[in-house]
């Protein structure tokens, strides 16, 4: 008779099947448009999972077998009458219980166990298995995100001890250490969506030093160490923009620029595209525009052998607005045709992870400043509405942005309380989210305002911002998971 242990290490050779049936459901939908369905329905029934486009892909490929509870509520909530085997997952009493094995065997079939990511409720009975099979020691300790409140998840070097810049890493790097890394790029993302970058961006120092230990590490499997490569990139320029939201452009630039020497190094032409694309955006806010436009050039280069028409558009776009810096309108009016076009074409499966926030509301929030800069301010404020009503309640920190901008544009056009309206929806929003980028735009609207104090609505926004002003940004710390 075979043992249950050599069962089980046999059955580790068969590889995961497609789940063709979930496939289906997802229909015309992207992975990233999917993804944020399953966020939007999550909200619905006060369920918080943090799905995006790679979750979508594991449940397809076949390695999540069965959802932990609360996705499966909220599949539920989508496809009414669907059971679990329905939407193509394994039955749950078919893959519960394998956390109770050995470490070595609960960690190595870890990806047939139910996904353990967003759950809330089966902590208890999970995290001993998880911190096997992510908290190994030494640098992947400082990555470990799961089972953990996600603010301290996503910086949880905090309080662990990571070799210094010269020493190795302990041990062999693995799949583990790798997701780690992948994982701690997911979970600041979604933490700077909700709440801006500036409550972030100190605490999430520690695992960017951690990822690139890990490089530095005994890694013997080409796949991992690509992962590690590309996910150490992803993180680098993560923390940079945490570092450029919050004002601090020169920490910015050398995170990118530390990205697109990992990009080049690994020969990944996604993570340099990306690297050059958030260089062009920093190039523009930073008073650079024809480094933004060479950036975002060298961007659209590194793109062209990507299949994603979306990641060329968002190109386009961070061209379009080094050209309006130098108040260049013909360029920049044909760099917002090819970005148009572009998006046109739709979303591809082939299309970055990290793009899950672009979409209409991000399309039009990038044409508004880009017309914004050419000093059409009403084209500019008419794009800004556009933005602000077709943003996904998930994006918090872009919603006040977009409104910002367009508190910004009505100003500027000559409609002072409609402006003011606009300032006090930021103000609001500006109790959740910490960013200094939104703050200094604000700021420029209450100057701008100033000379209409008589309005009472444009009276009481000065006021409420003078306040807001002298007591600080609130704190960001969430009191709920997000």
């Amino acid at each position: 008779m075979t043992s249950p242990a050599a069962s089980s290490a046999s059955s580790r050779t068969v590889p995961a099947r497609p789940n063709t049936a979930f496939r289906q459901l997802r229909g015309r939908l992207s992975p990233g448009e999917f993804a944020a369905a399953v966020r939007r329905a999550a909200r619905e029934i006060g369920e918080q999972v943090s799905c995006d486009a790679r979750y979508v892909g594991r449940v397809e490929s076949g390695e999540i077998r069965c959802p932990n509870y609360a996705y499966e509520r909220v599949f539920r909530h989508m496809f009414p009458g669907l059971t679990l085997p329905d939407m193509g997952f394994a039955p749950r009493e078919a893959v519960r219980g394998r956390g109770a094995r050995t470490a070595a065997v609960g960690a190595a079939r870890l990806a047939d166990r139910p996904d353990n990511r967003d759950t809330r409720i089966q902590i208890h009975e999970e995290s001993d298995v998880l911190r096997r099979a992510f908290i190994t020691g030494g640098p992947a300790a400082a990555l470990g995100i799961v089972a953990l409140h996600p603010i301290e998840a996503a910086a949880a070097a905090a309080g662990v001890h990571v070799p210094g810049p010269r020493t190795p890493a302990a041990g062999r790097i693995g799949e583990a250490e790798a997701t780690a890394v992948e994982e701690a790029v997911r979970h600041i993302r979604l933490l700077d969506d909700r709440h801006g970058a500036e409550g972030i961006y100190q605490r999430a120092a520690q695992p960017l030093r951690a990822a690139y230990e890990l490089l530095d590490a005994d890694v013997r499997r080409r796949s991992v160490s690509d992962r590690l490569h590309a996910g150490a990139g992803e993180l680098s320029i993560t923390v940079g923009w945490l570092a450029h939201d919050s004002g601090r452009f020169d920490d910015a630039r050398s995170h990118y620029a530390e990205a697109l020497a990992t990009a080049r190094v690994c020969g990944d032409a996604a993570l340099e595209a990306h690297a050059f694309c958030n260089t062009a955006f920093l190039a523009r806010d930073a008073g650079r525009p024809r480094e933004a436009v060479r950036a975002a050039q060298a961007a659209q280069q590194a793109a062209k052998q990507l299949s994603s028409p979306r990641l060329r558009s968002l190109l386009a776009l961070r061209e379009a607005g080094g050209w309006a810096g130098l108040g260049d309108r013909s360029g920049c009016e044909r760099a917002l045709a090819r970005a148009e076009q572009q998006f046109a074409r739709g979303p591809r499966d082939g299309d970055p992870e990290w793009m899950t926030f672009f979409g209409e509301a991000e399309l039009a929030g990038l044409e508004a400043q880009c017309w914004a800069a050419l000093g059409a301010a009403e084209r500019a404020a008419e794009h800004a509405h556009r933005a602000v009503a077709l943003q996904d309640p998930h994006f918090t920190r872009n919603i006040a942005l977009f409104t910002a901008e367009l508190a910004g544009d009505l100003a500027a056009s000559g409609a002072p309380e409609e402006a003011a309206a606009a300032g006090l929806r930021v103000l609001a929003l500006l109790e959740h989210v910490r960013s200094a980028r939104i703050r200094a735009m604000l700021g420029t609207t209450a100057r701008a305002l100033r000379a209409h104090r008589a309005s009472p609505p444009v009276a009481d926004f000065l006021e409420h911002h003078t306040a807001t002003a002298l007591t600080g940004p609130a704190s960001t710390a969430p009191g709920h998971p997000v």
